[in-house]
This record gives C-alpha cells, sequence and structure tokens, in this order.
C-alpha cells in the first residue's frame, strides 16, 4: 500500500519538485557539516605542529646548551675564574 502510495505521490509534478529540492537541501546541508568536520581535523593539525614546534625550540635549546658546557673540572675552574658564567 505504501509503495502505491508514494508511486502515485511522485507522479504528480509538484511532488517531483518538492523531492527536488529536499535533495539539494540535503546535499547542501551534508556539504556543510562536511567542510566543519575538515575544518576541525585542520585545526587540530595546526595545534599539533605548534606544539611539535615548541618542543623542537626546547629540544635545540638544551642541545645549544649542552655544547656550550664546560668539558672537564678545569674547563669549568678556568670559566669560574674568568667570570664567564
Amino acid at each position: 500500500m505504501w509503495g502505491t502510495f508514494a508511486v502515485g505521490l511522485l507522479a504528480r509534478p509538484w511532488a517531483r519538485q518538492a523531492a527536488g529540492f529536499a535533495l539539494a537541501a540535503l546535499t547542501i546541508t551534508l556539504f556543510i557539516l562536511n567542510l566543519r568536520r575538515t575544518a576541525e581535523r585542520a585545526g587540530r593539525a595546526a595545534e599539533r605542529i605548534d606544539r611539535l614546534e615548541r618542543h623542537d625550540a626546547v629540544h635545540r635549546q638544551m642541545l645549544d646548551a649542552a655544547a656550550r658546557r664546560p668539558r672537564s673540572r678545569d674547563d669549568l675552574l678556568d670559566r669560574l675564574r674568568g667570570g664567564e658564567f
């Protein structure tokens, strides 16, 4: 019965036009929702990149400080006597 009703309803021109508008609205809605989800993913990726860059900068500073450290106690004494600390 419902199949006959649906076929009979879609046989009318105004019903076909309404179905077309409904499909167009559904398509636009799904497109907008997909754009929103893509933007959220891009935002998370940007946050991850920022966090990684900060981590790399701190790590680079630690490596630079380790490269400048005195190699032995004698070097440490020379730097302390010279007032370089």
